[in-house]
């Protein structure tokens, strides 16, 4: 049986798909991403990138490109809508014990940084996966158009939906609605809000949490337990403000603030936990593999990690098993090896709100260098 690996190819570009065709090819290894969009627009709201997150990212000599891009997080709270604070926890005390800080940014910049270092050269737009072959010496993607692309390893991160993981698992069974729904926007202002302060306020129900990103923009979000499938009739911010306009400054201002067509809504949603990620000459990344509800900010930054562990701290071979079925069992000699993470759902809605960050830290199992 061949083992070298020479080439792999990455259903979705995503920030898992990317990240990790840039690690292999920093090993030499041919990697090629394969999109179904047939362009590459500035999408979606903000993200954290925990200090676990910036740490994998350094290991390819990409923390300091792509901290530029954002803001630094100081510290985070968890309030009452009175905006009484439950508890706060100071996550620039966690990364200078860990070495690497917690970045705020929107997620097209990380996307723009990852497609710079890799080069728009090894993504193909376009193109619509639909399945996998497993041929034993090699491996092959299928897309809609009759079209294939062989390689010695195929990666599925094409996220929550990936027709890879439906074949892999052979379960087509729709991802499960988690019972609740979020709104996310992104502003031009900080409408109040302080730069380099993370926080999440929790009413009954309903949470609303603000993350500035930098360049005085402000990602925000709000969640709301409700029926799967509802949508806002006309303007969200009417429904929005609603709810949370009676919540403590700066929430209105942001919700306010924010053009309605920069608004989006998206009903939670998650899978059933599986133990294997990889099988023979296919693997899962990212949501492909253990998507994760929102709760903890870590599905970025669980992609992240995948892609690093994945391509190894050595050139992989295809009958070397996977890094690591779990993040927490990660513990191979390289730069993320102070950090453990394993996927968790983090707490739901209605969890008991002063046991926030410690429990998230707690539930990603990170801990500071020795």
């Amino acid at each position: 049986m061949k083992t070298a690996v020479h080439k792999v190819v990455i259903a979705g570009a995503g920030i898992g798909g990317l990240t990790l065709a840039i690690a292999l090819r920093k090993l030499g290894i041919e990697a090629h991403v394969y999109e179904r969009a047939a362009a590459l627009h500035p999408v979606g709201a903000g993200l954290s990138l925990m200090p676990n997150a910036m740490l994998a990212l350094r290991a390819l000599g990409l923390d300091e490109a792509v901290a530029a891009r954002g803001a630094i997080a100081r510290d985070t709270c968890g309030r009452l809508s009175d905006g009484r604070v439950l508890q706060r926890f100071p996550i620039a005390d966690v990364a200078r014990a860990v070495g690497a800080p917690a970045v705020l940014l929107h997620r097209a910049e990380l996307h723009a940084a990852l497609l710079d270092a890799l080069g728009r050269d090894h993504v193909t737009l376009g193109r619509t996966v639909t399945g996998y072959r497993d041929d034993g010496p090699d491996a092959t993607l299928r897309f809609d158009d009759g079209s294939e692309a062989t390689a010695d390893l195929v990666v599925a991160a094409d996220g929550l939906h990936s027709p890879v993981r439906k074949q892999f698992t052979d379960d087509a069974a729709p991802p499960t609605y988690a019972g609740y729904t979020s709104w996310r926007g992104v502003t031009d202002a900080l409408c109040g809000a302080e730069p380099g302060a993370l926080s999440e306020t929790w009413g009954r129900g309903d949470r609303f949490g603000i993350c500035p990103v930098g360049g005085e923009r402000v990602y925000w979000f709000a969640v709301a337990n409700a029926p799967q499938g509802e949508r806002d009739a006309g303007d969200p911010r009417d429904g929005l403000l609603a709810r949370f306009g009676r919540w403590h400054d700066p929430i209105r201002a942001l919700i306010e603030g924010t053009a309605p067509e920069r608004i989006v809504r998206t009903d939670i949603c998650d899978r059933p936990v599986i133990t294997a990620w990889a099988r023979g000459r296919v693997a899962l990344l990212g949501d492909a593999a253990h998507p994760m509800t929102p709760n903890l900010g870590q599905g970025g930054c669980q992609a992240i990690e995948d892609a690093v562990a994945l391509s190894g701290p050595s050139r992989p071979t295809a009958s070397s098993p996977r890094r690591s079925q779990t993040m927490s069992a990660c513990a191979w000699p390289g730069p993320t090896a102070s950090w453990s993470t394993r996927a968790a759902s983090g707490p739901s809605p209605t969890a008991r709100a002063g046991s926030w960050w410690p429990c998230a830290t707690r539930r990603c199992g990170l801990r500071p260098r020795r």
